[in-house]
């Protein structure tokens, strides 16, 4: 009788201290998704996942690099898009994708990278081609993606081809999509391109970096009233706006001389359970 009432002390007395441990620590480590039904929980920012679904290694169209992270866990809506939009793949060319990042296990912060990637429903996919679905586990390690951005950050390089214009297309048209995040060039040179219906353009969105993939974000899954999206998408493709990342952005205008010195930020706080919603704490159970 006595050593269940101790164990009952310690798991009380532990409990105001994961809710101040960093969440990265304790997302990060755990190994496998959670016994509970599919749910995403908060923000792409600052959530986690139940009953995350683990991407297979390698399928007939894909193969999950870098295994070592183990991050190929996602919402199954994740898992099913990744599918689709592999097979879409191979009708331009490539034998399929090469996915890197979705989540973690049960989602939540990251030890590194990522500030999002929480609820199993963002998807970073390699530039480069996948035309060898037989790479071993190591060579998904050491294996880069490719750059389709000139060093300048004004243009796309000889890298860029049709074939990536037509499945980033294909991704934005799926009806799963909020928004997907590129390097500036790529919006650029896709809306200088399209000859087509321009409605998709508008999913396709800026963002720093993102030159060595593409970052597909999903709409919350229907029924999960415990996930948030993301503020709409502004109407428009979204076509004259992005000429700010390589113009202002990369040459911004002088600041004024005379004007007072910025407040200085205070330095990022870490995120800790006690900031995500609690169902994140039944899930790392």
């Amino acid at each position: 009788m006595i050593r269940p009432l101790i164990l009952l002390l310690l798991t009380l007395l532990a409990q105001p201290l994961a809710a101040q441990t960093a969440a990265k620590h304790l997302f990060g480590a755990q190994a496998s998704g959670s016994e509970h039904a599919p749910a995403p929980f908060g923000t792409y920012n600052k959530g986690c996942l139940a009953g995350a679904e683990q991407l297979a290694e390698t399928g007939p169209t894909w193969q999950a690099m870098r295994l070592s992270r183990n991050r190929n866990w996602g919402h199954p809506k994740a898992i099913r898009f990744i599918k689709r939009l592999s097979n879409a793949a191979t009708q331009v060319g490539w034998n399929g994708l090469y996915i890197g990042d979705i989540s973690q296990p049960r989602g939540g912060p990251m030890l590194s990278g990522h500030a999002s990637h929480q609820m199993g429903l963002d998807i970073d996919i390699w530039m480069r081609p996948a035309l060898d679905l037989t790479l071993s586990r190591s060579a998904r390690e050491s294996l880069s993606s490719i750059s389709v951005r000139t060093e300048d950050q004004r243009n796309v390089n000889s890298n860029w081809t049709q074939s990536h214009h037509r499945i980033l297309r294909a991704a934005a048209r799926d009806a799963a999509t909020a928004r997907i995040f590129v390097t500036a060039p790529v919006k650029l040179r896709m809306c200088a391109d399209e000859r087509g219906d321009r409605a998709y353009l508008r999913k396709i969105r800026p963002w720093w970096g993102h030159h060595y993939h593409f970052h597909v974000r999903l709409n919350c899954p229907v029924g999960s009233p415990g996930c948030r999206e993301q503020d709409p998408i502004p109407p428009g493709d979204g076509c004259a706006d992005a000429t700010w990342w390589v113009t202002d952005a990369l040459d911004p205008p002088k600041p004024d001389p005379n004007a007072p010195p910025p407040t200085p930020k205070p330095p990022k706080r870490e995120i800790t359970l006690a900031d995500l919603p609690q169902q994140c704490t039944a899930i790392l159970r």
